[in-house]
């Protein structure tokens, strides 16, 4: 077992509340200090320990991991406080869609397919009528059912669910549920566009810098992984590291060691993010023991980035919500204003539009003007708001671009958001630019 999962295991075996830090835990696994914090780091992404503010990083009961790749019937039981009364051969099956028992028999029968539920009350013929087309039953208002029901959905292996909650609110949880799985499916994550290990040029430590070039030459990049002779990163050799260094120099003498590198579940946008930030053109993908499965390019990311944009939407997010109500005007000057309606839907319970939404709105309205005057994308790293009145429900807020700064690969910019011709709020926005 490797260092950094021994210490993983330790973590996890600490008692809930305990309080733990990089050198406590270094000294009692005697390890180095630098073991020590990558584990503690891989732990809180793991759920297994939180850094908090003057208390510091403690042990925290680790959350149930609830991103399913298909809701099954299972997952609908747990989520509405089911209990499964028959059929339980099948709970692990998908759902597909869900059919509201609210009419006649023969009317409902033309919606029924096999990966469908039956969401209904006490209506037995109905439940039965079900169960005989392969569709899953799931009963409202806590009633029972019929043995017969339950020996029917055993020899189906169609579950039979029993829920409180009244059929209203069942679908509202499920329709939620639903929407959350299609969102959570637009999340690329590093494992859907590595490039992995067995079509990944690295390096040994051992190589040499005649090595470095040799593969430079064959492979016409200029930045690679160097792996120990046990598969682990050691770090990244670039082309300014071997300059005017002898041939026979070892690569372990010019590696540098503490670069950037990522695990396959991160999302796609946050290495985007640090790859822009630190301009990395290559970032190696790694397990927990820093074992070297492959890598990442910028290229890579920024073709996944942008196709991504293209994708039909499914399902709306909070941001595509604020961006339905956010229009573009040009002036006689050609500048370039943006006007946003405030709904009901994006305010406070003063009737004010909310302080996360304002942020959203200007966030939004940076990233379209830049799109339109540079042709580039961005990452935004700062945004500071300043609120000077509350802007009321049903206003029309109009939101004017300045650029304070620009260089090639960054861009400062101040929004004024004007309700008439008075200003209400301000905001410094600092991004990186993303070429298109």
């Amino acid at each position: 077992m490797s260092k950094h999962q021994q210490l993983l295991d330790y973590i996890a075996s600490l008692p809930v509340g305990e309080k733990i830090s990089v050198r406590s835990v270094a000294r009692q696994m005697n390890m180095s200090d630098g073991t020590a914090y990558r584990a503690i780091k891989q732990a809180e992404e793991d759920g297994l320990v939180s850094t908090i503010e003057r208390v510091g990083t403690i042990r925290i009961e680790k959350k149930a991991n609830d991103r399913f790749e298909h809701l099954t019937f299972r997952e609908i039981a747990n989520i509405i406080d089911g209990d499964i009364l028959g059929g339980e051969a099948g709970v692990d099956q998908s759902l597909g869609r869900f059919i509201i028992g609210a009419m006649t028999i023969s009317a409902m029968i033309r919606y029924f397919s096999k990966d469908a539920i039956l969401i209904i009350g006490n209506r037995k013929e109905a439940q039965l009528e079900a169960l005989k087309h392969d569709v899953a039953v799931l009963v409202t208002g806590g009633f029972g059912v019929d043995q017969d029901l339950i020996d029917l959905a055993n020899e189906k292996k169609l579950p039979v669910i029993s829920t409180t909650y009244d059929t209203f609110t069942v679908a509202s949880i499920l329709n939620k549920a639903m929407t959350n799985q299609l969102i959570k499916k637009k999340v690329m994550k590093v494992s859907d566009i590595f490039i992995p290990i067995e079509h990944t040029a690295y390096l040994n430590d051992t190589g040499t810098v005649n090595d470095y070039q040799a593969l430079s030459r064959a492979t016409g990049h200029s930045r690679f992984p160097v792996i120990h002779h046990d598969g682990r990163l050691i770090g990244v050799i670039t082309a300014k590291d071997t300059v005017n260094k002898p041939d026979k120099m070892l690569l372990e003498r010019l590696v540098t060691k503490n670069a950037s590198y990522t695990g396959l579940n991160s999302s796609v946008a946050s290495v985007a993010h640090t790859m822009i930030w630190n301009s990395l053109e290559l970032v190696p993908v790694v397990t927990d023991d820093l074992r070297l499965l492959g890598i990442l390019t910028r290229e890579d990311v920024m073709k996944a980035m942008q196709l991504a944009q293209r994708q039909p939407q499914t399902v709306d997010t909070i941001e595509d919500q604020v961006a339905e109500f956010l229009s573009t005007e040009t002036t006689d000057n050609n500048d370039i204003k943006f006007i946003y309606q405030v709904n009901p839907q994006m305010t406070n319970k003063m009737g004010t539009i909310s302080f996360g939404v304002l942020c959203e709105v200007v966030s939004l309205a940076v990233r379209e003007y830049v799109h339109q005057v540079h042709s580039a994308d961005i990452v935004i790293d700062d945004l500071h708001l300043h609120y000077f009145k509350m802007v009321q429900i049903d206003s029309e807020v109009k939101i004017t671009m300045t650029e304070l700064n620009e260089s090639r690969k960054s861009l400062k910019i101040d929004a004024v958001a004007t309700v008439g011709n008075v200003i209400y709020a301000k905001s410094y926005v600092s991004c990186q630019l993303i070429a298109r």
